[in-house]
């Protein structure tokens, strides 16, 4: 069952999501980040271990981000992913948010869930402020995609 992240997952999420960071296949995660973005993300806990992650983040008052969802590899493929993904676009609809998009690596799992590929540079400036930090700016090589809620 996805609940709402508390601080002493940060720990845990931080290693969930770079695993899958070392493997290529999403960014890395400080551990300041994720603390400053706690209220964002909600988690699945099996056996009292972190097996799921993802956020929820603002952008501005007609967008968010789907952001950081991870699964740990003895799970994936079991729909935990979609899970997670269900419950923050329900979030997004109960915040009336209308549109929430994503920059993954995995566009496969996100079209399923209802997204569309789009150009980065649709997307609002307002978006890319977290980019600025990133070490793959401004040659980012994830995929933009969205869908409205």
């Amino acid at each position: 069952m996805v609940r709402i992240a508390k601080i002493r997952d940060v720990p845990e999420i931080v290693k969930l999501v770079n695993h899958w960071a070392s493997q290529g296949v999403m960014l890395a995660r400080p551990l300041s980040q994720v603390y400053n973005a706690i209220r964002d993300y909600v988690v699945i806990e099996k056996d009292g271990k972190i097996i799921g992650c993802g956020a929820l983040h603002v952008v501005w008052d007609d967008i968010g981000e789907i952001r950081t969802l991870a699964i740990d590899p003895e799970y994936v493929g079991s729909g935990l992913g979609r899970q997670i993904v269900d419950h923050l676009l329900n979030s997004a609809k109960e915040l009336e948010l209308p549109r929430v998009f994503t920059l993954t690596y995995k566009p496969g799992f996100f079209q399923k869930m209802g997204f569309e590929e789009v150009d980065k540079k649709d997307l609002p400036h307002k978006v890319w402020k977290d980019c600025l930090e990133c070490p793959k700016f401004p040659d980012c090589d994830e995929i933009a995609m969205a869908r409205d809620v």
